[in-house]
């Protein structure tokens, strides 16, 4: 093989700054992510919402450090594959590419069904499945053209995304001030009272879920190869992103649930509610033009959280076959992007993403699954931190409040949220791990450590 040839499969294009990865990030997360989930967590908080989100994004912040350390050594497509790899073994590294792979093929599938949902119910004479499949040919097309001009498209997406959020807030805040809150304004933090006393552990039981809010700023680590000036652009913008969003979270789950007319044990009592709850409160309190400008802003937000997701599928897909853990055609690339390892991204999500939005009950299948990947994936994260800098003693002097206490809580956190996880995503994800092992022992390369 020439070595023009090998260059051609193995390179990608420099071309993303710190803006564009940050977009990228912001686009998976998406900046009004709890709109989704807001009464389900209201209820299991007991109505301390926002509180919920300030400890999740403490909570996160673990993860998204063991990120910023692990990046700067190992600057590689693959991510948290890359990691594990040089932090734990070829054997290992696999066994996290393999399950992050869970997360990034299936992530995309929930947005682009979201958003299929969301414009079937505005233009209900089109089946779901068919915005569905063409939120999945659009994006597609717009990763194919290449990851400059994707984050181009992303970025004014974003900005619309930001603008809804804004007015939002504005409307609420004038709301709030000119008829007062439906709840004690301290109740976000506190608990609204109506389900007893604060409980801390329904606290804690409503974070294994709002820490999912965030999966997504570890894809911006996919993008290394790809960003000019080094790997701590990719650094700092795992961690802005984290913290930005975490800012956005708290502020507007604080105002909605001031807004809510509905209390908390009520909508514990009814869960047909939870869902609906932070669009029934705008209505209520606002009014339904800014009901329809969320649902129309989450629609189109949705399809390209789904772009960013798929984009970080490929290029995880492409480190993986660069590395002979999967055909090797998947690292082929075009004018630096990965097109084959993109396309197959993309036919795996519409095929997940169709199949779930012809059924009624796709949409908890998909969801029940997604995170049990993302979240074996950040504890093999953390457990690379202590392999590469406190175990095998590479990377400079060795910090154990950097590379012990905090991977090791970050650890803990995450295996928390897989025991707090349904009986059906932990089967599934047993499962998947399995098959990963058995794909492992095939390839005949299982524990083998890497060396220097």
């Amino acid at each position: 093989m020439s070595a023009s040839t090998t260059h051609e499969e193995a390179a990608l294009r420099r071309d993303l700054g710190f803006r564009d990865l940050v977009v990228y990030g912001l686009l998976f997360i998406a900046p009004m992510a709890p709109v989704g989930v807001f009464g389900t967590l209201d209820a299991k908080s007991h109505g301390a919402v926002a509180l919920v989100y300030i400890v999740a994004t403490i909570a996160m912040a673990f993860t998204a450090f063991s990120y910023a350390q692990m990046v700067r050594v190992a600057p590689q497509a693959g991510s948290v594959f890359a990691y594990a790899r040089v932090g734990l073994g070829r054997g290992p590294g696999f066994v996290a590419g393999w399950m992050a792979m869970l997360d990034y093929l299936l992530i995309p599938a929930v947005a682009y069904l979201f958003s299929g949902i969301a414009m079937n119910s505005l233009v209900p004479s089109v089946s779901r499945w068919v915005w569905t499949a063409l939120a999945v040919v659009i994006t597609t097309l717009l990763n194919l053209w290449g990851v400059r001009a994707a984050a181009r498209v992303g970025f004014a997406v974003l900005a619309l995304e930001v603008v809804v959020l804004v007015v939002f807030m504005v409307s609420a805040v004038v709301v709030l001030a000119r008829d007062g809150a439906q709840r004690d304004w301290l109740s976000p933090l506190t608990g609204d009272g109506t389900q007893g006393a604060f409980a801390l552990s329904a606290v804690i039981g409503a974070v294994s879920i709002a820490v999912l809010s965030y999966l997504g700023f570890d894809a911006i680590a996919t993008f290394a190869e790809e960003v000019t000036g080094g790997s701590a652009k990719v650094a700092r913008a795992v961690l802005f992103c984290l913290a930005f969003t975490g800012v956005l979270f708290v502020l507007q789950t604080y105002l909605i649930a001031l807004l809510e007319p509905v209390t908390s044990a009520e909508l514990a009592a009814e869960p047909a509610k939870q869902g609906s709850a932070f669009y029934d409160a705008v209505d209520t309190s606002v009014g339904g033009w800014l009901h329809d400008l969320v649902a129309v802003s989450k629609a189109i937000g949705a399809a390209f959280a789904a772009l960013a997701g798929q984009a970080a599928a490929g290029r995880l897909l492409f480190a993986m076959a660069r590395d002979r853990r999967l055909p090797k055609v998947l690292s082929r690339t075009d004018s630096g992007v990965p097109r084959i390892a993109l396309l197959i991204a993309a036919v795996i999500t519409m095929v997940a993403a169709v199949w779930a939005a012809s059924r009624d009950d796709g949409m908890d299948h998909l969801v029940s699954v997604v995170d049990i990947g993302a979240l074996t994936a950040f504890t093999l994260l953390h457990a690379s931190v202590v392999g590469y800098f406190a175990v095998r003693r590479r990377g400079g002097p060795r910090s154990w409040w950097r590379h012990v206490l905090i991977p090791v809580v970050g650890a803990a956190i995450t295996i928390a949220v897989i025991v707090e996880a349904s009986g059906t995503a932990q089967v599934v994800g047993a499962v998947w791990f399995v098959v990963g092992l058995l794909v492992l022992l095939a390839q005949g390369r299982g524990s083998g450590t890497e060396q220097a």
